[in-house]
């Protein structure tokens, strides 16, 4: 499938990519704040289960449906029939709106990563103890950061599949691995630990009896916003294939390493919150005034200041290999129709045009100050503010709002059609001819064939209408 789009330079190279994709603020930030606002071990139990039934199977389709028809979502969705090409654009529109607000984020964690390298010199990285609150307030710095972190993403995927997006991701990946596993070990040694660890690997069951359907819905959403699904990552980068690679092995290979990877950070930042008397239920906060209270206050000193750097860098690191993705989706919706126009693919041009469009998008993302509203010092209300809104969850902040288009709506019911469609539709046949052209037997077809029909569009009903009634309840 030799194209003017661009390929992998090899299948190391795209698992290391899509693994990378996978592998954002997701799991180093989502997964250990959610684990501990849901019971832990008992999240955790329900996350495991979802990820073998639907992430998965999803993963294979998304991937099946990219490399057979060599385009991004919205030309992918067109080669296989013109009536599904809005399927396509649902999962452009996710990534699109998630690569805004996800990139916000990106930058406050540069910032964090910026002020403990600072404290290690010497240096004033951080001006107040309730350093979170005055930053989200300033408007100037979060809109700097994140149009430094925005810039970062430019400068990866102009570089190209192989010479931008999958050069990072070789070094990026195993670097990410590493920290986290310094880290681990040195919150592994603290006294107190190992309530941790308890909390995260110990069911507590009464949650689901009390909560069932909340946990649900939380472990779904975290499950797709972890592993990149319904918003036309893995169908992208399935499209820069080549045709000797095993789909079904890389589509187990890549859920089984960001659950890992997942599993690792509640390592990292769970016994951490035990060790020194954090609470583990801290919500979003647990990554930016949690963990830093851990390291300024709980650790201290040149330790206090080393381990915050190195795990701040490591967010960081997991935030632009996903973040790089999420342009990718958007780039390649504008390279596949120019290349259908028989123009030049123009790929830097493509990403800058497509980078400045979604900055400018999530901007009040950053100007709400993430809910702080002009009240708190920031230069734009929320959502329920400015448009006389009732105040609910997806008003609450222009973050939450784009996020309950994306996470609550786009994505679900994207998979759930999707799955539909190859189900009853396309047929599991079209998802097995696809494995078996690399030469590879599609093992477990006939599970794949059941939970495409039955199991994930069954399970993603669920998750829709929960996350609907979550966010506007």
């Amino acid at each position: 499938m030799e194209n003017n789009r661009g390929q992998w330079g090899s299948n190391l190279g795209f698992i290391l990519a899509a693994v990378g994709s996978a592998v954002g603020l997701g799991n180093i930030w989502g997964f250990p704040y959610k684990c501990g606002a849901n019971g832990g071990g008992a999240f955790l139990l329900v996350y495991l289960i979802l990820a073998a039934l639907c992430g998965v199977t999803v993963m294979l389709g998304e991937l099946a449906i990219g490399r057979k028809t060599g385009r991004g979502a919205v030309g992918a969705y067109a080669s296989l029939a013109k009536k599904y090409t809005w399927v396509g654009y649902m999962g452009v529109a996710s990534g699109f709106l998630i690569v805004g607000f996800y990139s916000v984020l990106g930058g406050i964690v540069l910032r964090y990563t910026l002020g403990f390298l600072l404290n290690l010199f010497g240096a004033v990285g951080f001006s107040t103890d309730g350093f979170f609150g005055y930053w989200i307030a300033n408007m100037p710095g979060m809109v700097g950061f994140y149009a430094a972190f925005m810039l970062i993403n430019i400068i990866i995927v102009s570089g190209g599949i192989s010479g931008g997006i999958e050069k990072f991701s070789k070094i990026a990946m195993p670097a990410l691995f590493a920290i986290l596993v310094v880290v681990i070990v040195f919150v592994a040694c603290q006294p107190g630990a190992a309530g941790g660890y308890k909390f995260l690997f110990v069911p507590d069951f009464s949650v689901l009896a009390s909560d069932f359907f909340n946990v649900l819905k939380t472990a779904a959403g975290q499950m797709f916003f972890s592993l990149s699904l319904g918003m036309g990552c893995m169908i992208t980068y399935g499209s820069y294939l080549s045709k000797k690679e095993d789909l079904s092995g890389n589509s187990v290979i890549i859920p089984v390493a960001d659950t890992i990877v997942a599993l690792m950070a509640g390592m990292a930042v769970l016994p951490a919150c035990s060790a020194y008397g954090m609470e583990f239920g801290g919500g979003p906060g647990l990554l930016f005034v949690t963990m830093q209270t851990v390291f300024t206050q709980g650790m201290g000193g040149f330790i206090g200041n080393l381990m915050g750097f190195l795990f701040y860098f490591l967010v960081l690191i997991a935030a632009i290999t996903s973040s790089i993705s999420l342009l990718e989706v958007c780039t390649a919706f504008l390279i596949d129709k120019r290349i259908e126009k028989g123009q030049d693919p123009a790929r830097k041009k493509m990403t800058l045009i497509m980078a400045v469009i979604a900055f400018v998008v999530g901007l009040p993302t950053a100007l709400d100050g993430l809910g702080t509203n002009v009240a708190g010092g920031a230069w734009m209300n929320n959502p329920a503010e400015m448009f006389g809104l009732p105040v609910m969850t997806a008003t609450a902040d222009w973050l939450d709002f784009y996020d309950f288009l994306a996470e609550g709506v786009l994505m679900p019911l994207g998979a759930m059609v999707m799955s539909i469609l190859i189900g009853w539709v396309f047929g599991n046949k079209m998802v097995s001819d696809e494995v078996e052209a690399s030469g590879h037997k599609f093992k477990g077809a006939k599970y794949f064939e059941v939970c495409f029909k039955f199991i994930v569009p069954v399970i993603m009903a669920i998750v829709l209408v929960a996350q609907i009634t979550s966010f506007l309840g």
